[in-house]
């Protein structure tokens, strides 16, 4: 353990203690643990935290503070958000309606963080701001060689070589691995996950801007076999993109049998050929110059979102929970992943996203709405898009704050991908993403006061 280590090491111990001689005091107790999330360093305390909000539900059962907006609200969301259930429904709920009108908790800890950071110091804040700002320069640190791995990965694998007209953003894609395992420890899970998010991107150029209708066909046929020998009919492009999605299949299901002592190749690949068979279907209906109901786009959509097959590759390579129960569960499209790829389905079909410069037709949700409806205009639809991203959240809050077989990582992970959700569609006029641009710099190449 060097001097930097042992330093991080002590400022634990210090704010630990801390949490637990101050926490008895109920408003104090909220105050930390707000504080200790906002700066993204809560993991270390889970048990500290723990204890202190089991206190805080057995004072939310018995006393309820007449007049004090900022205790009742803080206790509501951070009971709510540990799993605790809160009754809403006495007089006080009126004082918790902007926390649940703003909540944090859609936000990047990761994101917000760095703004609390820079705060005045102001008592005991100041310890777990220090701790913060020395686990910033390790943990980017450590994000920095992740990238630099990521980018040697992709350099290798040379898809951009031989399929030109193919995205080339690892860093990007790199960044929804970050976003959604944040817990610092996880670095060899990050650096696997961009590997099939990477070919969800890629498959996504070849469906939307490449292929024939025919070519299309004979490729998601070899998906479905997954027919190493029957690739080799297929165009250059798919040939080497399929090799390429069979090896990183391979590799991945090793890894993790060796780790975890599970194989989920069969998991694995039936994501993709999931995936395949639902971007056939949307460009069967454009070939076709027809849209679909809105409902028959949605439920099509919410698996050519991709959503399904991060998680799944997320589930099997955080290695927490698997059983023969829950595998068969997790190869079914939970709720808890379906509600997920709601929210990124319908916050790409709001047109934020300007398809990056490519020549591709997306239909969206907004589309087929307006047809089912006529006379309606795009603010209608918009509108109506928004309220069911909003029911979609609602029912991913349900789903991870109430018992689940999946582990509390796994279910941040969900969330982390909901949060992420609009730094990564929120596109400008000039086809950019400034929101996402400022989170890597802010995450990957700011430094922060020390």
């Amino acid at each position: 353990m060097d001097v930097s280590d042992f330093e991080f090491a002590e400022k634990l111990k210090k704010i630990k203690h801390f949490l637990r001689k101050e926490g008895e005091d109920p408003i104090q107790g909220l105050a930390m643990i707000d504080a200790i999330q906002r700066l993204g360093v809560d993991y270390h305390f889970q048990e500290e935290i723990d204890s202190i909000l089991a206190r805080q539900s057995m004072l939310s059962r018995t006393f309820h503070s007449e007049n004090n907006l900022y205790e009742t609200a803080l206790r509501f969301r951070l009971l709510r958000q540990q799993g605790y259930h809160v009754s809403a429904d006495y007089k006080q709920a009126r004082l918790v309606r902007n926390s649940l009108d703003h909540p944090l908790h859609k936000s990047l800890a990761s994101f917000m963080a760095k703004n609390f950071l820079n705060d005045e110091p102001n008592g005991w804040i100041s310890e777990p701001q220090e701790l913060a700002k020395t686990e910033f320069k390790m943990v980017k640190s450590r994000h920095q060689l992740e990238v630099v791995e990521v980018l040697k990965w992709w350099k290798d694998l040379g898809l951009t070589k031989e399929i030109k007209f193919a995205r080339d953003q690892p860093l990007k894609w790199y960044m929804w691995s970050m976003s959604c395992l944040a817990d610092p420890c996880l670095s060899q899970q990050r650096i696997e996950l961009t590997k099939p998010i990477s070919m969800i991107y890629i498959i996504d150029d070849i469906f939307d801007v490449y292929g024939t209708l025919d070519e299309l066909v004979c490729f998601t046929e070899v998906i479905n076999r997954w027919d190493i020998a029957a690739a080799e009919h297929l165009p250059d492009c798919m040939k080497i993109c399929f090799n390429a999605l069979n090896n990183i299949t391979d590799e991945i299901s090793y890894e993790i049998y060796k780790k975890h002592g599970w194989n989920p190749v069969d998991s694995l690949r039936k994501t993709w050929t999931g995936l395949c068979n639902a971007f056939l279907v949307e460009a069967k209906w454009f070939d076709s110059g027809k849209l679909p109901s809105s409902e028959d786009y949605l439920k099509n959509g919410i698996v050519s979102s991709g959503v399904n097959v991060a998680l799944v590759h997320i589930f099997f390579l955080l290695g927490q929970g698997i059983s023969k129960e829950n595998v068969e569960l997790i190869d079914n499209f939970p709720a808890i992943i379906s509600s997920t790829a709601t929210i990124l389905r319908l916050w790409d079909d709001l047109g934020s996203a300007k398809n990056e410069n490519q020549d591709g037709h997306d239909g969206s949700h907004v589309e087929c709405y307006r047809k089912e409806n006529e006379g309606s205009s795009y603010e209608d639809a918009r509108n109506q898009v928004l309220d069911m991203i909003s029911n979609a959240w609602k029912q991913l809050n349900q789903e991870c704050l109430s018992p689940n077989p999946f582990s509390t990582t796994f279910s941040k992970a969900c969330l982390n991908i909901a949060r992420m959700v609009p730094l990564m569609y929120d596109y400008d006029d000039n086809h950019r993403l400034p929101n996402l641009e400022e989170h890597v710099k802010s995450l990957l190449y700011e430094n922060v006061s020390l």
